[in-house]
């Protein structure tokens, strides 16, 4: 199921594979690859994931998840970790990816829109939803084509 990783950089950072976790069906969970993100001297700076399909979890809570540590934010590099992740979803023969945010989280809007993202709705989470549970309310609901 999952597939060799070593060719997720650029010329500024590249994705070193932290771990796979197998999907499971029962809990709604999609297979996953977790990555760190690092600089080009190879400093951790952030880490990001890519679950694997689509199902109501993932519309909610997306397919790609991602975060930079201080002091390295403000020079696209999620939105660069981003475009390496669209590259290992075609792998997978995915066609498009969903990525959400909270409505008021205006860095990691402007991630999507960098990333090419379409923003397709801003959504009331369902009562039901892990998210909504845990005191969120909104998502900001962006896709992303991959053909």
């Amino acid at each position: 199921m999952f597939v060799d990783t070593d060719f997720l950089k650029n010329d500024e950072i590249f994705l070193s594979l932290e771990r796979t976790v197998e999907g499971d069906a029962e809990k709604g969970w999609l297979p996953a690859y977790h990555f760190h993100i690092c600089n080009k001297d190879g400093l951790k700076i952030g880490g990001c994931d890519l679950r694997i399909g689509h199902n109501d979890k993932v519309y909610y809570g997306g397919n790609i998840g991602y975060h930079i540590d201080k002091g390295y934010q403000g020079n696209h590099f999620a939105g660069k970790a981003c475009l390496l992740l669209f590259d290992l979803a075609k792998k997978h023969k995915m066609d498009y990816l969903i990525i959400t945010c909270n409505p008021d989280n205006y860095a990691s809007r402007k991630t999507c829109e960098y990333a090419g993202g379409i923003l397709e709705e801003i959504v009331i989470l369902p009562e039901d939803n892990d998210m909504r549970i845990d005191g969120e309310i909104e998502k900001c609901i962006y896709r992303f084509y991959l053909v």
